[in-house]
């Protein structure tokens, strides 16, 4: 089902800009536009700067034995992207557990000025040395408490697939 139109200017006050990145032509397929596997490259990318905001860098990580898993995806594509193009990444809170956060990232195509695609996502915090999911740390859940209640007060909703939650 594809999701409803999100005018530009409300995804892209979404900040702070995730990712932004011009598509190498080694992302090309056989059509021309960049292939299926690159969209979850550059939607990981993203995540790691999303980490980083949230306070659980790779040098907390090293010192605590801990990192974070996604647990499940779901992308809606919706225009295609082709090498050369310019995209920028945003996200948006969507809920949040003890363990978990539920969160949608959306790809925008800078170039042509559009929607490329929305990446739904099931990301949980891991204690690596039980190789378990683990609760946030008290700073982390704190922030992720604030920023999905911010975005809780967006006046347009968020087009979720409505098979997962945290």
């Amino acid at each position: 089902m594809k999701p409803p139109h999100i005018p530009l200017n409300q995804i892209t006050a979404l900040q702070p800009v995730c990712l932004r990145s011009t598509v190498p032509e080694q992302y090309s397929d056989a059509n021309g536009h960049m292939n299926i596997r690159w969209y979850i490259v550059l939607f990981d990318d993203a995540g790691d700067t999303l980490h980083n905001w949230m306070g659980v860098t790779p040098e907390y990580h090293a010192a605590h034995h801990t990192g974070t898993m996604d647990l499940e995806h779901h992308i809606h594509y919706l225009n295609e992207v082709l090498p050369g193009e310019t995209v920028a990444v945003y996200v948006r809170l969507v809920g949040h557990s003890a363990k978990r956060l539920h969160y949608l990232m959306f790809l925008v195509n800078e170039t042509r000025g559009n929607l490329a695609a929305i990446f739904e996502c099931i990301n949980a915090f891991a204690d690596l040395e039980k190789r378990k999911t683990a609760p946030w740390p008290a700073e982390t859940a704190a922030r992720i408490a604030a920023a999905t209640a911010e975005h809780h007060q967006l006046d347009w909703a968020a087009p979720v697939s409505g098979s997962m939650q945290a």
